[in-house]
C-alpha cells in the first residue's frame, strides 16, 4: 500500500482532554478514544498518549503519529516550548513519545492542525489565504497561504490568542494582562456567566437554575445551550464575546489580509448566536472599512475533531516525505557507488594501458640496443 493511502493516528491535546483517532486519506475517523489530560506531569502526559496509541494501534494498521499541541512548539516540530494550559516547559515531546512507540512522530500546534484540516477537508477548502481562529480553553490561532502553513521563524505564530487587547486587563495563563483570549473564549464566557450568577442578579435565575444553584457549575457549553434555547443573559454573554471576536478578526485582518477566516473550537457551536455580533463588530472595526474587500468569517465545519484529523493528515505527509527522501538518498547512493566504481574501473584500465605500453617500449628500446633484426 501507497504511504499516500495509509492510515494514521491523530492526537489532540488541549487544556482538558487528550483525544485521539484513526485517520484514513480522505479525513475520515476509523476509530477513536478520548483520556483526560494529566495537566501537572509531562511525563503523565506522555503515558496517556501512549497508552492511548497501543490501544488504538492493537487494531489498526498505522505508520505515523500526529500530535496537536495546545502550546508553542518550536520550528523544528520537536519540542512544546511553552503551553499556558499544561505543564509543558521546552519539552522534547517528539522524541520522548518516538521512543515510546516506535513510530515516527509529528508534533504540531493544535491550531495549525485544525486549520490544516480545515483548508484540506472542511470550511476553508480552496481558499489560497485562510486564517483559523479556534475559541476553546483559550484562543488558538494559524495562517495557511497558498496550501504552506506559516509557522514563523521560530515556528510559534498565530498565537493570536496572547495578542493584548486591553492594556492592564484581566489576568491571562500565559503571564500578560489583556489577552484576546481573556474576552473572547470559552474560559471568558464561562467567567462572565459565573460573575453574573454571583453577583446575585435576578436575571441569571435560569443561569443558576440549570447549575444546581451552583455558580462554580456553570461552563460554557451551559451558557451555549441556555442561549440556543432563547435565554436573553445566555445570549447576551455570546454577544460579548462574539464582539470581542470581531475586533480581533478586524486586527488581524489589517495585519494578514484573508480571504477567510474560519471559526473553530467550542465556542463556535453556538454558530450564528456568536459569528453575527462578530461580523457585526468586524465590519465597524476593520481598518479602511468601506474602501476593501472583506473576509468571510465562516464557522468550521470539522468542530472539535478537526485537530486530530489535522495532526493526523501531517504525520501523513511527513512520513510520505520521509519515505520520499530515503528512497531518493539510496538511490543517489546507489548511483555515486555505481560512478565510483565505473571511475575506478577506467582508472585501473588506463593504468593497465600504461603499464602494457611502458612494456612494449621497453622490449622495443632492449632489441634496438642488442641489434634485433626484428626490431
Amino acid at each position: 500500500m501507497a504511504l499516500t493511502q495509509a492510515l494514521t493516528i491523530g492526537i489532540d491535546i488541549g487544556g482538558t482532554k487528550v483525544a485521539a483517532g484513526v485517520v484514513d486519506p480522505e479525513g475520515n475517523i476509523l476509530d477513536r478514544l478520548r483520556r483526560d489530560t494529566p495537566t501537572k506531569d509531562p511525563k503523565e502526559t506522555e503515558d496517556a498518549i501512549a497508552d492511548i496509541v497501543h490501544d488504538l494501534e492493537s487494531r489498526h494498521d498505522v505508520i505515523a503519529v500526529g500530535i496537536g499541541a495546545a502550546g508553542f512548539v518550536d520550528g523544528t516540530r520537536s519540542s512544546v516550548l511553552f503551553a499556558p494550559h499544561l505543564a509543558w516547559r521546552h519539552e522534547p515531546l517528539r522524541d520522548a513519545v518516538e521512543r515510546r512507540l516506535g513510530l515516527p512522530v509529528v508534533v504540531e500546534n493544535d491550531a495549525n492542525a485544525a486549520a490544516w484540516s480545515e483548508w484540506r477537508f472542511g470550511g476553508g477548502q480552496g481558499e489560497s489565504h485562510l486564517v483559523c481562529v479556534t475559541l476553546g480553553t483559550g484562543i488558538g490561532g494559524a495562517i495557511l497561504n497558498d496550501g504552506a502553513l506559516q509557522r514563523g521563524k521560530f515556528g510559534i505564530a498565530g498565537e493570536f490568542g496572547h495578542m493584548q487587547v486591553v492594556p492592564g486587563g484581566h489576568r491571562c495563563e500565559c503571564g500578560n494582562r489583556g489577552c484576546w483570549e481573556q474576552y473572547a473564549s470559552g474560559n471568558s464566557l464561562t467567567r462572565e456567566a459565573r460573575e453574573l450568577a454571583l453577583s446575585g442578579s435576578p436575571v441569571a435565575h435560569n443561569l443558576l437554575r440549570a447549575a444546581a444553584g451552583d455558580p462554580r457549575k456553570i461552563n460554557g457549553p451551559m451558557v451555549t445551550e441556555l442561549a440556543k434555547d432563547g435565554d436573553p443573559v445566555a445570549v447576551e454573554l455570546l454577544e460579548d464575546v462574539g464582539r470581542w471576536l470581531g475586533i480581533g478578526l478586524a486586527n488581524l485582518a489589517a495585519a494578514l489580509d484573508p480571504g477567510t477566516f474560519v471559526i473553530g473550537g467550542g465556542v463556535s457551536d453556538a454558530g450564528e448566536l456568536l459569528l453575527a455580533p462578530a461580523r457585526e463588530a468586524f465590519k465597524r472595526t476593520l481598518t479602511g472599512r468601506g474602501f476593501r474587500p472583506e473576509a468571510r468569517i465562516v464557522r468550521a465545519v470539522l468542530g472539535p475533531e478537526a485537530g486530530m484529523v489535522g495532526a493526523a493528515d501531517l504525520a501523513r505527509e511527513e512520513a510520505t516525505w520521509l519515505r520520499r527522501v530515503r528512497v531518493k538518498t539510496t538511490a543517489v547512493t546507489a548511483k555515486t557507488a555505481a560512478a565510483r566504481s565505473t571511475r575506478l574501473e577506467r582508472a585501473a584500465r588506463k593504468s593497465a594501458a600504461r603499464r602494457t605500453g611502458m612494456r612494449a617500449d621497453a622490449d622495443l628500446h632492449h632489441a634496438d640496443v642488442n641489434g634485433d633484426p626484428d626490431a
